[in-house]
């Protein structure tokens, strides 16, 4: 039996017909920039998320670069990363010609060591940004003890959803950063992202750069970038949004599965399952886990016709492009570690129990079990 990693037309099959109807409806009404779809949107992520602010944006990495601009991080400021994310997280702060300050990670939820945080924290440090990895809130509580004053800005990007002790990330910190690409656990039909943020003076601010700084026709009070949401994603959005629970409901009852299929196959002693933290609400964007002999066990599926990934391969440390800040092999060993183990196994919540059959059973058969 083949496996996806991913299989969004089991999610878009039920809901074909009302997406083509307000596609539709956009096309008739040629307002694709911005306006009501925009705007209904932005109420609506805002009330699911329990927010004061959503700001509709181009993608989750220009979430996340309008959030450092609206707060004027620049040239000489130092903004604390993980080092083991997604690239963008790093690379949206570089692109303004700021320093990613790296710190390494906790190997039990994969987001960042706050008491390295504590450490790296200087005079030049003028944001650190939390990613709430593969669907699990960041420690809140700990990095706000780690950063006292500064900034905190959420990524968001794998995160819809997730909570920490009972409240909605992207409300935690000055700023948070959604991303609605098409594999997120609320996707879009292409690239989308949001800010949120409970300050209305830096969600004004946002919506200026989002249009070039624009704070009246043709007159800009700064600059910034083109990074606004298609009218024709927003509507898509606002159709999933619904659902959005529902699909999460899911990925966590399949997450449990995985669990209980790993325990009864004996295979605990060599699969390190992901860690749910009590009161971090794990949406399980991504289910990965820990396996030693990694790159064999995915050829292995790859060549039994089952999805697996691997996120992420490369520690940011050790990016060609980020040579510069002068980091080492070595100087990040968690993350070392995990970049060698980590395997993401399909949880798409639409997801069959005898699809995690066979990928467990595949996983037994590989380890000789």
């Amino acid at each position: 039996m083949s496996v996806p990693l991913l299989d969004l037309t089991r999610q878009y099959g039920p809901l074909r017909e009302e997406i083509r109807t307000v596609i539709d409806r956009v096309c008739d009404s040629q307002r694709f920039i911005l306006g009501p779809q925009v705007e209904a949107f932005e109420r609506e992520a805002a009330e699911a998320l329990g927010v004061r602010h959503a700001v509709g944006v181009s993608s989750g990495t220009d979430a996340l670069l309008v959030s450092m601009m609206a707060l004027g991080i620049g040239p000489d400021d130092e903004v604390i990363v993980p080092v083991f994310t997604f690239f963008a997280t790093a690379g949206a702060v570089a692109r303004l010609g700021a320093r990613p300050v790296f710190v390494d990670i906790d190997p039990g939820d994969f987001c960042m060591d706050m008491d390295a945080v504590r450490d790296q924290v200087t005079i030049c440090t003028k944001a650190v940004i939390p990613v709430h990895l593969f669907g699990q809130a960041a420690a809140m509580t700990a990095l706000a003890d780690a950063a006292g004053d500064i900034p905190v800005v959420e990524d968001c990007a794998q995160a819809w959803g997730a909570s920490f002790e009972g409240k909605g990330v992207g409300g935690l910190g000055a700023l948070g950063a959604f991303s609605f690409f098409p594999s997120k656990n609320l996707g879009g039909f292409g690239d989308g992202g949001l800010v949120t943020t409970n300050d209305a003076g830096l969600a004004e601010r946002v919506k200026q750069l989002r249009m070039h700084g624009q704070s009246g026709v043709y007159e800009h009070e700064r600059v910034g970038g083109n990074f606004r949401l298609d009218a024709l994603q927003a509507a898509v959005l606002r159709v999933k949004l619904p659902h959005a629970g529902t699909w999460i409901a899911g990925r966590r009852a399949n997450a449990e599965r995985y669990g209980r299929l790993f325990r009864e196959a004996g295979l605990t002693d060599v699969v390190a399952l992901p860690v749910a933290v009590e009161g971090r609400g794990h949406t399980f964007n991504q289910y990965v886990v820990r396996v030693p002999k990694r790159d064999e066990l995915r050829a292995f599926l790859a060549a039994h016709g089952i999805g697996a990934a691997v996120y992420y391969p490369l520690p940011l440390h050790l990016q060609p492009c980020f040579a510069y800040l002068g980091y080492h092999e070595g100087d990040f060993p968690v993350a070392e570690q995990a970049s060698r183990e980590v395997l993401a196994l399909p949880v798409f919540p639409e997801l069959t129990p005898a699809e995690q059959e066979e990928v467990v059973g595949r996983i037994a058969e590989f380890y000789g079990r």
